[in-house]
C-alpha cells in the first residue's frame, strides 16, 4: 500500500542520547539495543548507528517519509534525560517535537508539578511522560504519587504519556486496569499509553472502548503476535484513539512505515492514525 499523507511518529529517540539507545558500540547496552531490534523485526539490527549524531537522526526522519518525530525524554532512577536536553535537540528542527518527563516518586510531587509548568510553558514541550512501572519501587500507573501529575496535566490541557509494555520489571505494572481508573478519575485528561500495554492487547482495547480519553501507541509491538487486534479496533471504534510510532532506535523508521502500511488498516482510517490524532492531542493545528 502507498500513502502520500503526513506521518507523525509519536515515539522516537536518537541513539546518541544514552547508552541504553545504542550510543556506544562495544557495550552491553549496545548489544541489548541490537537484540531488541531483532526481537521486534528490524531487518538490520545496527540501523540506529546513523543517529549517533543529531544531523544523522534528522536526515533519517526526513528520508523515511515521516513529517514530524516526537522525541521523548525519560526520568527514572536508572535512566534520566533532562527536559532541557530534549528542548535543545528539538527546538532547532521543525521536524522534531519534544515531550517532557517527570518523576514525582524520586523528586517529590512539588518538584514534579513545578517542572511540568517549566517544561511546557518555558521550554515549549508538548506533553508529559511518566513511567511508574520503572520507579524505585515500581508502582502502578494510578499510584497516589502520580495523581497530582495527572490532575495538573488535565488542568493545563496537556496529554500525559504513560509507559507500559513487556520491558517493565514486573508484568503486573503493564495491567491496563489502572489506566481505566485514571481515565475515570480524570475524564478531561488525554491519556496516551506507550507500547499499548502489550501483551494485554484485548484488555487495553476494552479500556479504550469504555474511555474515549485513552489513546494507544503500540509502536514496535504492533508487529508482534496478537497485535492484529489493534488494527481491527482502529478499523472500528478506535480510529480516533490509535496513533503511529516507530519506537526508534529499537525499530528502523522507513521499515516501520512500510510495514505499518501492510497491516490492514482501511484507507479511511490511515490519516487519523498516522497524523490527525497526533495533531489534535499535541495541539499542532
Amino acid at each position: 500500500m502507498s500513502y502520500s499523507g503526513k506521518i507523525i511518529d509519536l515515539r522516537s529517540r536518537p541513539s546518541f542520547l544514552h547508552d541504553f539507545y545504542g550510543a556506544t558500540p562495544g557495550t552491553q547496552e549496545y548489544e541489548v539495543a541490537k537484540w531488541l531490534n531483532r526481537r521486534v523485526g528490524s531487518k538490520h539490527d545496527e540501523h540506529f548507528v546513523r543517529s549517533h549524531t543529531l544531523e544523522g537522526f534528522v536526515a533519517e526522519v526526513r528520508e523515511s517519509g515521516i513529517t514530524s518525530a516526537v522525541v521523548v525524554g525519560r526520568d527514572t532512577p536508572s535512566l534520566s534525560i533532562s527536559n532541557d536536553r530534549i528542548q535543545e535537540i528539538t527546538a532547532p528542527h521543525q521536524e522534531l517535537i519534544g515531550i517532557a518527563s517527570v518523576d514525582p516518586q524520586t523528586h517529590g510531587v512539588k518538584a514534579a508539578l513545578a517542572e511540568i509548568e517549566r517544561a511546557t510553558k518555558q521550554l515549549g514541550l508538548r506533553g508529559i511522560n511518566v513511567e511508574p512501572g520503572f520507579g524505585a519501587p515500581a508502582v502502578a500507573a494510578d499510584d497516589a504519587q502520580f495523581l497530582p501529575v495527572y490532575d495538573a496535566c488535565a488542568q493545563l490541557g496537556l496529554p500525559v504519556f504513560i509507559m507500559s509494555g513487556p520491558t517493565t520489571p514486573n508484568f503486573e505494572h503493564t495491567d491496563p486496569a489502572p489506566i481505566g481508573r485514571i481515565a475515570r478519575q480524570f475524564p478531561n485528561l488525554n491519556i496516551v499509553v506507550y507500547h499499548g500495554c502489550y501483551p494485554y492487547v484485548n484488555e487495553i482495547i476494552g479500556v479504550a472502548f469504555r474511555y474515549e480519553n485513552v489513546h494507544l501507541v503500540p509502536d514496535m509491538y504492533i508487529f508482534q503476535p496478537g497485535s492484529n487486534l489493534y488494527v481491527e479496533a482502529a478499523n472500528s471504534f478506535l480510529r480516533e484513539q490509535l496513533l503511529f510510532a516507530t519506537s526508534y532506535p529499537f525499530r528502523a523508521m522507513r521499515q516501520t512505515v512500510d510495514d505499518f502500511l501492510q497491516l490492514g488498516f482501511r484507507d479511511e482510517v490511515l490519516d487519523n492514525v498516522l497524523y490527525r490524532n497526533a495533531e489534535r492531542l499535541l495541539k499542532l493545528v
